[in-house]
């Protein structure tokens, strides 16, 4: 099994940034590709970006792409996203998510393990 522990959210201004984190724990030899998602109120879940273990490979959500980075620290066993320039469309509840012996995919039903979430908010 693995553990997924989220921090790093909190409130910003517009234009602002926050780098979250989630540090995984447990059998994390297994995990080939670490995602964020997100959940605003009222709306449905929404890939954010996401990254594979072996290849380093990126991945990024339509509404994100040049304003967010996702990047591994294999030792650590910690995924970050960094989030520049934010608006407040980007607030919500943002959760990190493992899939075991899977390609990476938005489809937030092939993750095996999730992390609490931490809220982002981003107003004026």
């Amino acid at each position: 099994q693995v553990q997924l522990v989220e921090s790093g959210g909190g409130s910003v201004q517009p234009g602002g940034s926050l780098r979250l984190s989630c540090a995984a724990s447990g059998n994390t030899a297994t995990i080939n590709c670490m995602a964020w998602f997100r959940q605003a109120p009222g709306k449905e879940r929404e890939g954010v970006a996401m990254i594979n273990h072996s290849v380093m490979s990126t991945f990024y959500g339509d509404s994100v792409k040049g304003r967010f980075t996702i990047s591994l620290n294999k030792s650590r066993n910690t995924a970050y996203l960094q989030m520049n320039t934010l608006k407040p469309e980007d607030t919500a509840m943002y959760y990190c998510a493992a899939r075991l012996w899977g390609a990476c995919s938005f489809k937030d039903e092939v993750y095996n393990a999730w992390g609490q979430g931490t809220q982002v908010t981003v107003s004026s």
